[in-house]
Order: C-alpha cells, then sequence, then structure tokens
C-alpha cells in the first residue's frame, strides 16, 4: 500500500503544511469491507455512541426525545469494537509511517478519535474551525490522526476543510469561543479562514494531520451516509496528564 521511499517527504510535508494525503492507500476490497462493517454497526446501533444530540452544534436536534434525535455522529471506541477496526488502526503501513514521524514507539489514544464518524444527510451538523489537540491532555500537542475514506468525500456531502500551515500559528485563548471553537467573527480569524482548502477524498485515500491544524466540515447535502474511521497517535513518551481523559481511557502501543 505505502512506498516506504516517501515516508520522510510525507512527513516533512506534515511538519509544514500540518497534513498529507496518500492517495488509493487503501484498495477497493478493503473500502467495502470497511463500508459494510460501519454501515452493519450503525444499523444494529451498537454502543458506545456519541449522538448529535449530545454535542448542541447548530441545527443539532435538542435531545435525543426530539425529531433526529438518535441521529448517530460518531461510533465510538472503534478500536474495542474488534476487527476489523481494531486491525485498521493498527495496521502495520500506519504503526511504521507513526513510529517514523515521532521517531519511537507510537501509541494509538483510545480517548476520542478512535471511532468511525458518520455524517447523516438529515440532522447531521456541520463542525466549526477548531484544533483536535482541545480533546487530548498530553504533555506535549504532538499528535498525529489517520483519516480513512470509504467513499467519495467532497464539499457536497461533508468533506473536511482544512487551513495549511495553521498549526504553526500562535493563537490565544481569546481567538476561541467558550467550546474551543475558532470564533469566525473575528476579523483577524476570518484572514486565516480564508486562506482554506478542500483537497477532497476518493475511498481508499489516507488523510494524515497534525491536531492543531485548524479544520472544519460541512454538512451533508446527499442522500447517503458518508463514513469516516479516524485514529489518533502519539509518541509512547508523550504521556497524558494525570487523572485526565487522555489517561483514563490510555493507550495502545504499535510495537511491543
Amino acid at each position: 500500500m505505502m512506498r516506504t521511499s516517501t515516508i520522510a517527504e510525507q512527513i516533512a510535508q506534515v511538519r509544514e503544511q500540518g497534513f498529507v494525503i496518500l492517495r488509493q492507500w487503501a484498495d477497493r476490497a478493503h473500502c467495502a469491507q470497511w463500508l459494510n462493517a460501519a454501515r452493519e454497526a450503525l444499523a444494529r446501533h451498537e454502543q458506545p455512541i456519541e449522538y448529535e444530540a449530545d454535542l448542541g452544534y447548530p441545527g443539532a436536534p435538542s435531545s435525543r426525545a426530539a425529531e433526529g434525535g438518535l441521529t448517530v455522529r460518531r461510533l465510538l471506541d472503534a478500536y474495542g469494537r474488534g476487527n476489523p477496526w481494531a486491525a485498521l488502526a493498527t495496521h502495520p503501513d500506519i504503526a511504521h509511517w507513526m513510529r517514523q514521524y515521532f521517531n519511537e514507539t507510537p501509541c494509538l489514544s483510545l480517548a476520542h478519535h478512535n471511532c468511525i464518524m458518520t455524517k447523516h444527510p438529515a440532522y447531521g451538523t456541520l463542525t466549526g474551525w477548531h484544533r483536535d489537540f482541545r480533546y487530548w491532555s498530553f504533555e506535549r500537542a504532538d499528535l498525529v490522526s489517520a483519516w480513512i475514506a470509504l467513499g467519495e468525500e467532497v464539499e457536497e456531502n461533508g468533506a473536511l476543510h482544512l487551513i495549511p500551515r495553521s498549526h504553526h500559528l500562535s493563537l490565544d485563548n481569546a481567538r476561541f469561543d467558550q467550546k474551543k471553537f475558532f470564533r469566525e467573527d473575528l476579523p483577524d480569524n476570518q484572514a486565516v479562514i480564508q486562506q482554506a482548502i478542500v483537497p477532497g477524498l476518493q475511498a481508499g485515500d489516507l488523510l494524515l494531520f497534525h491536531c492543531n491544524v485548524l479544520h472544519a466540515a460541512s454538512q451533508n447535502r446527499r442522500a447517503e451516509i458518508k463514513f469516516s474511521p479516524v485514529f489518533t497517535y502519539h509518541a509512547q513518551s508523550n504521556l497524558p496528564l494525570p487523572d485526565s481523559r487522555s489517561a483514563r481511557a490510555g493507550s495502545v502501543p504499535l510495537f511491543p
């Protein structure tokens, strides 16, 4: 799947731009297997699940009891669901890439991004601009996420928007709201947001991005649900802060 000779260039791009896309990383057969597994888990409503109503984003149902209240946002704990997700999260290609990036043993964080994202055409809310490091509590803000596209991901069905090099920006708390979303009402922030791109993904593409890259996602205006497994990794020496959710959830080393 991945050419070892290009990993150094890919890592350099993540360090400079904040992300890199490995096109056609997975073949159609694997994508179909993962997509079927995601659809079956959603159909069975397999817990643990995060609902749109739990988050209260603009356009979300007011509660789980309201119309659309059981619209799923994420199928949580993908690794804990067993194969094929555990195998995907610890895939040798990803493990090898992460070891070269961190220059030591990489670990899969079991907190937050360890899920299958579901973007529904009805009640599936947009996601405002944010940095993912708000979800974790580690000594260093140096984590990398792996996002796998199981189908086409474009503006029309809720693709990711990313701001290149935004992980290098020093942004104080005043530029974020109480939920740590990047405020779109501030002129300085608007200048940053204008630099955003929508790279678009096809089935089998692997997006690797730094935890401090500003990104957002639009709503799904198509009829089909979009599924995207995503996992996040950190260096073994980058310890979670005591008593944090990151510490309680734990991590899985990708090498013995």
